[in-house]
C-alpha cells in the first residue's frame, strides 16, 4: 500500500500561536510515524519563503507576494492570506489523499465550492469559543465530512442541532516540557524571587479584554483580607489590553501584592517582582532599556515559563469565552490546581475529574455578535481560593497529580497524534480523475409545482441548482425563507439561483489558460480583459494598432463575452479572441505569484484599470496604453 499524501493547513509550524504549537507537534508525530507524505501549506510564509526550508517535510507558503497582494481589496487580501488562491495550487502539485485546514472557521469561506472540495478526504479542525455556535460554523457543518471541535462544549451544541458527525480533537500538547519541580528546587526559586513566604496565586495570558483582569482582582481583594500574605502573579504584558496600574489605583490594591513578569531582550534573564514601568535596564547584562513584562515580541522560553507556574500555589483563569487557553493544561501539568471560569472550553478543565474548580459567572451579550459571554463572579473566585487555600497539602498534591495525569490522558500529543493517524488511516487512498472538473451546477434545473412548505422548496434548489446542502440552521435557508414570507415571489427567487449557476457554471469550467494559449509564445503574450459593453468593446478595438506598435513583440490576446466577438474578431493586431470568464480577473493567476509563472506577462483590465483600481505594475512592463490622458 502505497503512502498517503496528507496537506496539513495552518499557521507556520515555527509560529508562536495556538495553531502554529499544535501544528508543529502533529507534524512531528506524523513524520515520526514514517507512515505519510507529508506537506506543509504555511499561512503568513510566501510560496517559496526561506523558512519553508527549515523542516524537514515538503513545505510551501500560502501567501501572495506583497506586489499581487497590494492589488486587492482589503477583504480580498484576508482571504488570500488564509490560502485562497495558493491551497489550489498545492493541491495540483502534490495531489493529497487528505487536507486537514487547522484555522478559525472563517478561514475556508468558500473552500467547499473548489472543485477538489469533497473528492478528496477534507478535514476542517477548527475553534470555536462561544454560544450560540458562529453562524458560519454552522452552515459549513453540512458541507464537512470531517468535521473537529478543539472543546466539548462546540461538539454538544453541534449535535443538539443535528450534526453527530462533529466531533471534538483537542489541540496537543509536549507535555515533556511542563512539570513539578522538585520541593527543594521550588524553595530555591521562590527565595530568589522574594517569594519565600508568600501565597502566589497565579494567572498567565495574553492581555486581552476576554480574559477578566477585573473581576480577579475583586476577588484576589476580598481574598486578600483572609491572607495577608497573598501575592496575585500576572505574567502577561503590562502595556496593552487591561490597563493593571490604574485598575489596581482604583480598587486600592497595593502594587506590591500584585506581580508581573520582566525579561530582558538582550540576555533572556527573567524576573518576578511588583511592575515598576517598561523599558529597564537589566541587572544582570547592563544592557539599557532592554527589559520589559513579557510579551509576543519576547517572551520566556518554555524552560522559564514552567518556573513561573512552579513559583504558584494556585492557578486562576476567568475569562469570557476561549477556544481551549492552553496555559490551563501547562499549569495542570506543573501540578497546580485550576480555578476556571465553568463556560466554553472551560466546562473541560474545570471538572474534578480535571483536578479543577469551577468558578461561576453570570451571562452577558456581546454587543455586535450577540454571543453568549461569561462574567466570573469575584465572590466565587475568593471562595475557591479560600477552598484550595484551606486544603492540606497531601490533598493538594493528591488534586496537582491528578490534574496532570488526566491532562496528558486528554491533551498529549501521544494521544492527539494518535487519534490523527486513526482518523487518516481510515480515510481511502484518493484517485485523481477530478482534477479539473468543477462542481456540477445545473442552471436549467425546474423544481417540483408543489411542496409540502417552503423549506421543502429552498433545500431542493440549493441542492439541484447549486450543488449546496443546507438544512434548517442554515442561514442562507432562514434568509429565502424570510423574503418568501416578506412577498418575495418563488420565481424571482428561482431566477437568482439560477442566474448564480449560470456564473458559477461560468466561472468553474473555465478551460486550462495553457491547453488554448499553446506554448510557442510563451513569455511573450499580453491579455486584455473587456468583459461586456459594445463601446468599451469598440473603443479598444480602435487602441489596437497603437498598442500592437508599443509591444510588437508580444502577442494580444483580448478576453470578453461571446456576444461581443463580432466586434473585434477581424483586428490584425489582436492575436486571439477568447471567451470572457470572471477567474480571468484574479490577477495573481494571470500574471504569476511568487515562483507561479503565470499565463501572461502583463494582463490589463481597462475597465478598472481607469475607474477602481491602480493596477499598473504588471511585472514592471507595462507603458501605460490605457492612460486617458
Amino acid at each position: 500500500m502505497k503512502k498517503k499524501t496528507v496537506l496539513i493547513h495552518s499557521n507556520f509550524c515555527r509560529a508562536f500561536t495556538g495553531f502554529g504549537k499544535n501544528k508543529k507537534n502533529i507534524m512531528r508525530y506524523l513524520f515520526d510515524t514514517g507512515k505519510y507524505n507529508l506537506v506543509e501549506l504555511a499561512n503568513g510564509l510566501q510560496w517559496g519563503d526561506p523558512q519553508t526550508q527549515m523542516v524537514p517535510w515538503e513545505c510551501r507558503g500560502s501567501l501572495p507576494a506583497p506586489p499581487q497582494l497590494e492589488r486587492l481589496k482589503p477583504e480580498q487580501q484576508r482571504a488570500e492570506g488564509y490560502g485562497l488562491s495558493l491551497v489550489d495550487r498545492a493541491i495540483n502539485e502534490f495531489k493529497p489523499d487528505v487536507y486537514i485546514g487547522m484555522e478559525d472557521i472563517w478561514a475556508f469561506n468558500n473552500f467547499h465550492n473548489k472543485p477538489w472540495w469533497n473528492k478528496i478526504n477534507c478535514m476542517i479542525w477548527t475553534t470555536l469559543d462561544s454560544l450560540p455556535i458562529l453562524p458560519q460554523a454552522v452552515d459549513y457543518a453540512p458541507k464537512i465530512r470531517n468535521y473537529y471541535v478543539w472543546a466539548s462544549f462546540a461538539e454538544k451544541a453541534m449535535t443538539k442541532m443535528g450534526y453527530n458527525h462533529v466531533k471534538t480533537l483537542r489541540g496537543s500538547l509536549d507535555t515533556k516540557n511542563f512539570f513539578r519541580l522538585p520541593d527543594s528546587k521550588r524553595d530555591e526559586l521562590r527565595a530568589a524571587h522574594g517569594l519565600s513566604n508568600d501565597y502566589v496565586i497565579g494567572f498567565v495570558f495574553r492581555n486581552q479584554l476576554r480574559k477578566t483582569v477585573p473581576n480577579l482582582l475583586d476577588g484576589f481583594k476580598v481574598f486578600k483580607e483572609k491572607e495577608p500574605k497573598a501575592k496575585l502573579l500576572l505574567h502577561t504584558h503590562w502595556s496593552e489590553g487591561w490597563d493593571i496600574p490604574r485598575m489596581l489605583q482604583e480598587k486600592s490594591i497595593s502594587q506590591g501584592d500584585v506581580l508581573t513578569t520582566y525579561i530582558c531582550a538582550k540576555c533572556s534573564t527573567y524576573q518576578v517582582r511588583p511592575f515598576s514601568g517598561q523599558e529597564q535596564n537589566c541587572p544582570k547584562c547592563g544592557a539599557e532599556k532592554s527589559v520589559s513584562t513579557t510579551n509576543t515580541a519576547k517572551g520566556v522560553s518554555e524552560q522559564q515559563l514552567n518556573e513561573v507556574y512552579n513559583l504558584m500555589d494556585v492557578y486562576c483563569h476567568p475569562f469570557t469565552s476561549g477556544g481551549q487557553e492552553i496555559p490551563i493544561q501547562e499549569a495542570k501539568l506543573t501540578e497546580l490546581i485550576t480555578l476556571v471560569t465553568n463556560y466554553s472550553c472551560g466546562e473541560d478543565t474545570c471538572t474534578e475529574e480535571s483536578g479543577g474548580l469551577a468558578l461561576d459567572w453570570s451571562e452577558y451579550r456581546e454587543p455586535g455578535t450577540q454571543f453568549i459571554k461569561a462574567s466570573t463572579c469575584a465572590r466565587s473566585i475568593a471562595n475557591q481560593l479560600e477552598h484550595v487555600w484551606k486544603m492540606s497539602d497531601d490533598r493538594r498534591r493528591e488534586i496537582g497529580e491528578k490534574a496532570r495525569q488526566w491532562t496528558i490522558d486528554n491533551f498529549s500529543i501521544e494521544v492527539i497524534g494518535k487519534r490523527l493517524e486513526q482518523i487518516i488511516d481510515e480515510m481511502p487512498e484518493i484517485d485523481y480523475d477530478f482534477e479539473s472538473k468543477s462542481l456540477a451546477f445545473n442552471p436549467d434545473y425546474q423544481p417540483k409545482e408543489h411542496y409540502a412548505n417552503q423549506e421543502e422548496f429552498i433545500v431542493d434548489i440549493y441542492k439541484n441548482i447549486l450543488n449546496d446542502d443546507v438544512d434548517r440552521n442554515s442561514q442562507g435557508l432562514k434568509h429565502w425563507v424570510n423574503q418568501l414570507r416578506g412577498g418575495t415571489t418563488p420565481k424571482a427567487v428561482l431566477d437568482h439561483f439560477h442566474r448564480v449557476a449560470r456564473e458559477q457554471s461560468q466561472r468553474g469550467n473555465t478551460p486550462d489558460l495553457e491547453t488554448v494559449l499553446g506554448s510557442d509564445d510563451k513569455g511573450k503574450r499580453i491579455a486584455i480583459v473587456i468583459p461586456q459593453g459594445d463601446t468599451d468593446v469598440f473603443l479598444i478595438n480602435s487602441l489596437m494598432k497603437n498598442f500592437k506598435k508599443q509591444y510588437k513583440n508580444y502577442n494580444i490576446y483580448l478576453f470578453t463575452q461571446p456576444e461581443y466577438f463580432s466586434c473585434i474578431d477581424d483586428n490584425p493586431y489582436i492575436h486571439k479572441v477568447l471567451p470572457y470568464s470572471p477567474i480571468l480577473e484574479n490577477s495573481l493567476m494571470m500574471e504569476g505569484i511568487g515562483d507561479y509563472e503565470g499565463h501572461f506577462e502583463m494582463v490589463f483590465y481597462p475597465h478598472t484599470t481607469t475607474q477602481k483600481n491602480v493596477s499598473y505594475l504588471h511585472n514592471g512592463l507595462d507603458k501605460n496604453q490605457f492612460s486617458l490622458r
